[in-house]
């Protein structure tokens, strides 16, 4: 199988040691997400519809990691059979990322050039005067809370030891990180930062956010092993709360709800062969 010969190949160059494994995973898709910010050096004005249709294409490649990279396999291979243990893991991921996300601004002050509050809320008004870093401000915030799902998730499928879920899963966080990496770079553009600027800028917070995310999932599922099935289930719902209430709401405001859509199709169709022609 694929998998098989994709897994020894890995195990073969790094070993077995599963935290080191999360580790190498979170390099891997901080890199890719540094790659994404790092096309505003030739794809200098993206349009609003190829971002919408990049963004879609994230989603859905999240949307069927999520469950078949995550639920699942936490059901049926780490519970046994068992759902409760998924679900409240589910449970407690879209709990947290809900009660996080009442800390920050959303992240459409940002993708849409915006850096005053809605006119529905405006009470909503960015805590700082200066408008270029608030919203540099708002930047980290936002991108920062919902780039910890994914480092998470990578480190909880390396804590696992079992490469043929691991892998597909960074693959796939990975792939969806260049065109998140590429969306956020626009919005930081609009908030005043040049494109040099920003591409670097973009590789440290990736460095500081997903790749220690990716060490404590791995290293917790490792230390305290029935903590897995409830952290599969934590990742993936915080990933279907940021697919929900970010990026879907996100896509569908500009006129270009469709092509967004399509993207979406096209991440899950991506993430399915992924997931079988690699695990």
């Amino acid at each position: 199988m694929v998998v098989d010969g994709v897994a020894n190949v890995f195990a073969g160059l790094f070993g077995s040691n599963t935290v080191l494994n999360g580790l190498l995973g979170g390099l891997f898709i901080a890199g890719l997400n540094l790659l994404g910010a790092s096309l505003v050096f030739v794809w200098r004005d993206p349009s609003e519809r190829a971002l919408n249709g990049a963004l879609g294409f994230a989603a859905g490649v999240m949307l069927a990691a999520a469950f078949t990279s995550l639920i699942i396999p936490g059901i049926e291979t780490y519970s046994n059979g068992n759902p409760v243990p998924v679900l409240v893991g589910v449970t407690l991921g879209v709990l947290l990322l809900d009660r996080s996300d009442l800390l920050v601004p959303h992240a459409h002050y940002l993708l849409s050039g915006s850096r005053r509050a809605d006119a529905a809320n405006p009470s909503e008004d960015l805590p700082i005067d200066d408008e270029k870093l608030a919203g540099v401000v708002l930047f980290i915030l936002a991108i920062t809370l919902h780039n910890m799902p994914e480092g998470l998730t990578v480190g909880v499928g390396f804590g696992s030891g079992d490469l043929g879920t691991a892998i597909p899963l960074m693959l796939a966080i990975g792939i969806q990180n260049v065109p998140e990496g590429l969306a956020v770079s626009v919005a930081a553009i609009n908030a005043g930062l040049d494109r040099r600027t920003y591409a670097v800028f973009a590789g440290i917070r990736s460095g500081v956010v997903e790749i220690p995310l990716a060490l404590i999932g791995a290293y917790a599922v490792t230390t305290v092993e029935a903590l897995l099935p409830y952290a599969m289930g934590f990742a993936a719902g915080a990933m279907l709360f940021v697919i929900s209430d970010e990026i879907v709401p996100e896509t569908h405001t500009g006129g270009y709800e469709r092509i967004a859509t399509l993207g979406t199709m096209a991440g899950v169709i991506v993430m399915l062969y992924l997931d079988i022609s690699l695990g």
